[in-house]
């Protein structure tokens, strides 16, 4: 529809117009919503199912122990600590620091 066709029109037709437009609009928004709040209750759903199906891990003894401070132990998982770091750094081996089993 061109600007000119518009102009020609009375105030009824275009009023007319504007209430056949608006109800389209208003039932295509309704649709988006519609279909976001089924796309928002599937993402919610298999956050909340994902975090059931994880399974518990067992604790993990430690395998390494600092020398000078014997509370601090690493079990061999993760980012090695900065006590580990440091004293491999200025040369020594990680078989040095061990935990032997009894």
């Amino acid at each position: 529809m061109k600007v000119a066709d518009l102009k020609s029109m009375s105030v009824d037709e275009l009023w007319s117009l504007h209430e056949h437009v608006d109800a389209i609009l208003a039932s295509k928004i309704e649709e988006e919503k519609q279909r976001l709040d089924r796309q928002l209750r599937l993402i919610t759903h298999r956050r909340v199912s994902r975090n059931r199906e994880r399974r518990p891990y067992p604790a993990v003894a430690p395998k390494y122990r600092n020398p000078t401070q014997p509370s601090e132990t690493w079990a061999g998982r993760g980012n090695q600590p900065r006590w580990l770091r440091a004293q491999l750094r200025s040369g020594r081996k990680l078989d040095d620091f061990r935990i032997q089993p009894s």
